[in-house]
């Protein structure tokens, strides 16, 4: 078993097992009962992003330049069109998985490893596909609010599709180990630095601002966009 695999699994495991014995801090609360286990596990990832990813992706911003860097989430991106493209099956739509099958062949080929999208260009658009749109397609709902420990927001469905969306991951399949892990390490690091711009849109409680803008993107992709949000909702 891999490395990497091995300790997302672990770490997906124990976060479930200790949400099922958490005692509910806001039983009031339709998407996060489970503030009394969320919270703290957010402050420990504040406390990591902190000291850890938020600098390490400041210094990638500060001496990549601008077409590396755009490079780098092209690469990343059509490894993730793999995903996509199992997904779309899976949600039967065909024309998608074929659009996005396309991609990954152009970007490949003449877009140099996927370094170069040249895909979009062409009229061929990119659907970002997971494991937890697609049971949210068939009818799971997303259950409740959950942050996961290292791995950030998410709730119970695409908590528990992590699991399959890192089988589909084609990182996972680069050897020797150390190279496996680098590409991880990277991705996380141009992942994070994605977000540096985004996040000083945050208002008041980051915690309950995140929150909430997770769970509403996650609605807007697994109803591809087909969805209106109320005032109130959150």
């Amino acid at each position: 078993m891999r490395s990497i695999k091995r300790l997302s699994h672990l770490l997906l495991l124990s976060s479930f097992l200790i949400v099922s014995g958490a005692v509910a801090q806001d039983q009031n609360s339709e998407i996060d009962p489970w503030q009394g286990f969320n919270r703290p596990v957010f402050e420990f990832n504040e406390v990591l992003d902190g000291y850890l990813l938020k600098p390490a992706a400041r210094g990638y911003q500060a001496v990549t330049p601008d077409i590396v860097e755009t490079g780098v989430g092209n690469f990343f991106g059509n490894l993730a069109d793999v995903g996509s493209i199992v997904n779309n099956l899976l949600q039967l739509k065909a024309e998608a998985a074929v659009q996005d099958f396309s991609r990954v062949v152009f970007n490949t080929t003449i877009g140099l490893g996927g370094i170069l999208d040249v895909a979009t260009p062409m009229g061929l658009p990119e659907h970002k596909e997971d494991f937890g749109q697609t049971l949210g397609y068939w009818g799971v709902g997303s259950g409740p609010y959950l942050v996961l420990p290292f791995l950030g927001p998410s709730n119970v469905r695409d908590g528990i599709s992590k699991l399959p969306d890192s089988m589909v991951d084609p990182v996972g399949e680069v050897n020797p180990i150390r190279t496996r892990n680098q590409l991880y390490a990277l991705r996380i690091v141009d992942s994070r630095a994605e977000l540096l711009a985004a996040e000083q849109l945050l208002n008041g409680d980051r915690y309950t601002a995140i929150r909430d803008a997770y769970m509403q993107r996650r609605e807007f992709l697994v109803n591809d966009g087909e969805v209106e949000f109320d005032d109130d909702q959150f």
